[in-house]
């Protein structure tokens, strides 16, 4: 089995020197490939590349940004290897993380995979409170932290693979963005293949991000996903809704205090303390446990008003998606 590793980019070619470096560093000792698409980046990445091409072997293309989906498949389309390895520009590689995969493809061959993301201590605190958030089973239910307990698991494309048959049956990811990883996801289990965790293999999912990007991040995400309930209602879920209910609960628990109601509010401020005290211990740090509480809020808020903006206007009003929410799809 030889692996492509496919790395699109745009505008970041700092993150792809540290990622570059980690790959450098892999105990994986069989051949395996880098490639790296340069999505119509103003800052390109290639002088970082050439450096690398001493201890990789690295190929590098430019092209005209499409997004990263269509990026991805570009990379897939030029790659020599029968599977792929799909990351985010913005991940570090653990050393072992080939040699692992690896051994869970020799162990249940699985045409599609899909890897947690962890933080690194010497990220920064809004880093490590934003990955919390993303990650814990008592915000998304671990599904990106490496929960198993998972029916149909949704590998996200930060830290994918997926095979070369898979691929060209499936045709690669669409042009939403968010929501290109789920969606393709589904293709995949109505054209018979099978998803899996391998919670071993995990990357450091190095977010550059700030607070108002991660707030249009999450919305963006809550704005996908009746898009694609839309598309695929046999996979709808219940708890796609939650943070909708979350949200709605939190006000309507502050407008009972009229009439001096005040158990609701005090179960919220009780989950909220659950998550400081988690996420302190966890990180070894009450300044991480606060931020954390700050993420969660705005990741529930962000996603939250997304989902039910877009439910009202894509599964009430019907409008067309492209036509509803024209920043989620590039154009191929």
């Amino acid at each position: 089995m030889y692996f492509s590793i496919i790395i699109p980019v745009f505008n970041r070619p700092e993150e792809v020197k540290e990622l570059l470096e980690s790959l450098a560093h892999s105990n994986f000792t069989e051949d395996f490939e880098v490639v790296i698409v340069e999505d119509g980046s103003s800052f390109p990445s290639e002088n970082v590349v050439d450096s690398y091409k001493s201890k990789l072997n690295i190929s590098y293309y430019m092209k005209c940004n499409s997004g990263p989906g269509d990026s991805r498949n570009f990379g897939m389309n030029l790659a020599k290897g029968d599977y792929f390895l799909i990351f985010d520009s913005d991940c570090i590689i653990p050393n072992n993380y080939l040699s692992e995969v690896s051994k869970q493809l020799k162990l249940q061959y699985i045409d599609c995979f899909g890897g947690p993301d962890k933080a690194l201590t010497s990220f920064s605190n809004i880093q490590r409170a934003i990955n919390f958030s993303m990650t814990s089973f008592l915000t998304t239910g671990g599904i990106r932290g490496g929960s198993e307990k998972i029916d149909h698991f949704q590998p996200r494309s930060f830290n994918m693979g997926l095979s070369k048959k898979a691929f060209q049956a499936s045709g690669g990811f669409g042009n939403i963005h968010p929501g290109e990883d789920p969606d393709l996801c589904i293709r995949l289990w109505n054209l018979g293949f099978e998803t899996k965790l391998f919670p071993n293999a995990f990357v450091y999912h190095k977010r550059r991000i700030d607070w108002e990007n991660f707030y249009l991040q999450v919305n963006k995400f809550g704005k996908a996903r009746p898009i694609l309930n839309s598309w695929y209602p046999e996979h709808n879920k219940l708890t796609y809704f939650f943070p909708s209910l979350f949200i709605l609960g939190f006000f309507v628990s502050i407008f009972l205090l009229i009439f001096s109601q005040d158990l609701p509010l005090k179960l919220y401020f009780i989950y909220f303390f659950i998550l400081f005290v988690t996420s302190s211990i966890q990180n070894r740090s009450l300044i991480i446990g606060y931020l954390a509480v700050r993420a969660t809020w705005k990741q529930f808020l962000g996603y939250g008003l997304g989902f039910m903006e877009s439910f009202f206007k894509i599964i009430i009003l019907k409008q067309k998606p492209e036509v509803a929410f024209p920043e989620l799809f590039f154009k191929l």
